[in-house]
């Protein structure tokens, strides 16, 4: 790359701003990192969901450590903006084995983490943000830590409720040494606005059909906007679009949407 990894790391947490929020349509293989760079995407974020199903894991702490590093690993040396990566929960059952997962990201080129609560107890995720933050801050550069907040996406405990327990989770986890906060599952734009006003960091909301458009978010307060798993299910819909009909009708049609060989052969280096 031409730019060292501290200055990708600055260049990565300068670009969280509501006033012009940080969009990142998640990848999960080297092809689609390039196809996304070459939209224009400032960074590159990774799907652990997508990156799971890509290598034949289901999401959900089930993927072999080793083989989501080397998955970013591969990303990172290929793309030249700054790459973030969806570690789940931090690939381990203990804090320090959290905190080396952290490192080894790091060593692999990525500026950013993001690790999530899940069903776990709101104390345990404060506990592995607190030691990814120490191995954090022995990167080059830094990196990025952004703590992902579940209780929107899988309706944690009482819905009345879940507006407070959600700040009270953010905050917590601000205070474990957590760069930005994300609350997947959540399109209501006063809900957004609340969050946003109630948080110390930057806040990344996830979007899609029915979401505001990024301008919209970022005038909520929202800094960083996240695809998700969303392109990879797309992309997985637009295969079986094309089985379903060459195993129906023997026809072809959905193909003609596809990008073009030479576009996508031309994002790969002639030797690697």
């Amino acid at each position: 790359m031409s730019t060292s990894r501290a200055e990708r790391s600055r260049l990565f947490r300068s670009l969280h701003s509501p006033a012009r929020p940080l969009a990142l349509a998640n990848a999960w293989d080297v092809a689609s990192a390039l196809v996304v760079q070459a939209a224009g995407a400032p960074a590159i974020a990774t799907t652990s969901a997508g990156v799971a199903w890509s290598l034949g894991s289901p999401d959900g702490d089930a993927l072999a450590r080793d083989r989501a590093i080397d998955l970013v690993a591969r990303i990172a040396s290929a793309v030249e903006v700054p790459v973030t990566a969806d570690i789940e929960g931090g690939y381990g059952t203990r804090p320090d084995e959290v905190a080396e997962t952290v490192e080894r990201v790091a060593a692999a080129g990525a500026v950013g983490v993001n690790i999530e609560d899940a069903d776990r107890p709101p104390a345990e995720l404060a506990a592995r943000l607190a030691a990814a933050r120490r191995a954090a801050d022995r990167a080059d550069g830094g990196l990025f830590l952004n703590a992902r907040v579940d209780t929107y996406l899988f309706g944690l405990g009482d819905p009345a409720d879940r507006l407070k327990d959600t700040l009270e989770r953010a905050r917590a986890y601000v205070d474990a040494g957590a760069d930005g906060v994300f609350v997947p599952g959540v399109v209501d734009p006063a809900v957004l606005a609340e969050l946003a006003a109630g948080i110390p960091v930057p806040l990344n909301a996830m979007a899609g059909p029915g979401a505001p458009s990024v301008a919209g978010l970022g005038e909520l307060g929202v800094a960083r906007v996240s695809l998700g798993s969303g392109v990879a299910q797309a992309a997985y819909a637009a295969a079986r679009r094309a089985a379903l009909e060459l195993y129906g009708t023997g026809e072809y049609a959905s193909l003609a949407d596809g990008l073009d060989f030479g576009e996508v052969n031309g994002l790969f280096p002639a030797a690697r």
